[in-house]
């Protein structure tokens, strides 16, 4: 196949993108470039680009494609927090947009990159959430995919299927290493001061799946028969690697010697608290299997850090927080207020 990776310079793309070349993909990048720059290694993957803001393709952009991998937006809720309507445009009618000259485009297959966040405040109790579960978004990021999702299942026809991959909180390496997602770091925090420090009472729930996980599920959705995938949710993840966040504190304790635990917050639970059921996923491609779990990727991200020699300073820095780099661009005039360069970077 002929694969467009939205979004391919991103710390999920950097690691898609070698497997679906390993799969004899032909794979072209579309990325805006917002954290170039602010690597933790070099890409080694080789392959063609196109340098511009989704929000500005056009059909001939995506003539040629047979899918696409939609990973591009706004990453997290502190990014959405800051100017929603930032999140609503791209995120969901930018987006919304790129599927429609996609479709017109003739491109088959659209996979969009969306979030177990969704599920917001789960079902109490012990119960696991699937797919037909109420979809509860508290941030504007987990209702842009809410609202991206619903605009996806309107255009789906004989000639064009969109498929929801619903992930789990990421982790894990990637030469776009993030460090505000919570394994990464609580293992940075850990690593660099001797403390995991928890924001929360630790008490909410999160599933979790490595990058390379989703990597292997996105590779295996998109030859998977249309009629396994079109217009259905999957979340992307494993029942056994749904943990409350003070479990993923002890994890990392375990794992980076000397550290001990250091509840930070305001101690108040955190609203966002959801299991997760990965039964469909399972069901329906039992050949696909998904290899880490919280305790390796922890040992992972921490020789990962060791190589890096990662500082604490980079913790609250914009190399690997989306935000802060994105208030860097803003502030030095390097972004307008539609967050579109002023100049070709």
């Amino acid at each position: 196949m002929r694969v467009l990776v939205t979004g391919h310079y991103g710390y999920i793309g950097t690691v898609l993108v070698p497997f679906l070349q390993q799969a004899g993909h032909e794979v072209v990048g579309l990325d805006t470039f917002y954290f170039d720059g602010c690597a933790l290694r070099p890409e080694t993957a080789r392959y063609d680009i196109i340098r511009k803001d989704l929000r500005d393709l056009a059909a001939r952009d995506l003539a040629g494609f047979d899918a696409i991998c939609h990973l591009a937006a706004l990453s997290n809720d502190p990014m959405g927090d800051l100017k929603p309507d930032w999140t609503y445009e791209i995120n969901h009618r930018g987006s919304a947009r790129l599927a429609e000259l996609g479709q017109q485009a003739g491109v088959q297959r659209f996979l969009f990159s969306s979030s177990c966040s969704m599920y917001g405040a789960g079902a109490s109790g012990d119960a696991l959430l699937t797919e037909e579960a109420a979809l509860n978004p508290l941030t504007p990021y987990a209702e842009s995919k809410v609202r991206l999702e619903r605009d996806l299942a309107q255009l789906a026809d004989d000639n064009f299927s969109p498929v929801y991959l619903r992930n789990s909180t990421a982790y894990g390496v990637s030469p776009q290493l993030r460090l505000d997602l919570v394994l990464n770091n609580l293992v940075a925090w850990a690593f660099t001061t001797g403390k995991v420090q928890i924001m929360s009472d630790g008490t909410p729930w999160r599933p979790i799946v490595h990058i390379e996980d989703i990597s292997r599920a996105f590779a295996a959705l998109l030859v998977a028969p249309r009629e396994k995938i079109h217009n259905q949710a999957f979340n992307i993840g494993q029942n056994s690697e749904n943990y409350q966040v003070r479990q993923l504190g002890d994890i990392v304790k375990e794992t980076v010697p000397g550290s001990v635990i250091e509840y930070a917050g305001q101690g108040g639970p955190d609203p966002r608290n959801y299991r997760v059921d990965f039964g469909k996923l399972a069901r329906a491609f039992p050949e696909l299997k998904l290899q880490w779990n919280a305790r390796r990727g922890a040992q992972e991200l921490y020789a990962a850090y060791k190589v890096a020699s990662l500082t604490k300073d980079e913790l609250t820095g914009r190399r690997f927080i989306r935000l802060n780099q994105l208030k860097h661009l803003l502030a030095t005039g390097q972004l307008d207020e539609t967050l579109r360069w002023k100049s070709n970077p």
